[in-house]
């Protein structure tokens, strides 16, 4: 059952929502900005895998393209990669020219490219897998992207590394004016510094060696901006 309060009891409860929120401030505002960071190692990665073929009808370039791709995602699988972890990026078919001087170009044939998108949640295998999707077929690879696939823990404890620099930094200033902190007024948490990805490209290739897969460390960040009131 609803409930609807009488119009004079929303507009004498307005005032107090006022207060709440928007609490003047009697002393001196001091806004400071701060940044907390938590080092974790990444434990999942994302790389690009795809196929590129060539045919002189388009058809045909599909064809392969579609033969190859199925043998590209069934090594995936085999290598421990699950369904979900399994994204398709793009499909393209393209018109292949040769182009001379003073001369309208000339159809020489189609490529075709499919690309997939993968997770990989075990990277100790990570090169391994990688080596699985070259000697399937795969003719493009790229990536990894690394990161914390949960970071809720390290995000939080960043944003208290960053309150406290926060506050440590307002006690400084409230000490230099001849003032002291009385409460914060406000937080506000802004985007964080993105984590860099670390550049994978390689065509494909017989290697008689595992290609190496170093996940080394990730700074997780945040931003705070807080308003002290001094007095």
């Amino acid at each position: 059952m609803k409930m609807l309060l009488p119009l004079a009891a929303l507009v004498a409860a307005a005032p107090a929502l006022a207060d709440v929120t928007t609490t003047p401030i009697a002393g001196t505002e001091l806004d400071v900005s701060a940044t907390g960071t938590s080092t974790r190692r990444p434990d999942i990665a994302i790389i690009s895998a795809g196929v590129v073929t060539q045919a002189s009808k388009a058809g045909d370039a599909m064809a392969a393209n579609a033969k190859a791709m199925t043998a590209t995602i069934a090594a995936l699988k085999r290598a421990g990669v699950a369904d979900r972890d399994i994204q398709t990026q793009s499909i393209n078919l393209q018109p292949q020219y040769r182009y001379g001087d003073n001369q309208p170009p000339v159809l020489t044939g189609y490529q075709a490219s499919n690309r997939v998108s993968v997770k990989l949640r075990e990277l100790a295998g990570a090169g391994g897998v990688i080596d699985a999707l070259v000697a399937a077929g795969a003719n493009q690879i790229d990536g990894p992207s690394l990161s914390v696939d949960h970071p809720e823990a390290a995000l939080d404890e960043a944003r208290s590394k960053a309150l406290a620099t926060a506050r440590a930094r307002a006690e400084l200033y409230a000490k230099a004016a001849g003032l002291t902190v009385r409460r914060i007024v406000r937080i506000s948490e802004t985007d964080g510094v993105p984590p860099p990805v670390r550049p994978l490209a390689m065509m494909a290739s017989k290697r008689a060696e595992s290609t190496p897969f170093e996940a080394g460390e990730q700074e997780l960040t945040v931003n705070l901006s807080v308003v002290f009131e001094l007095n």
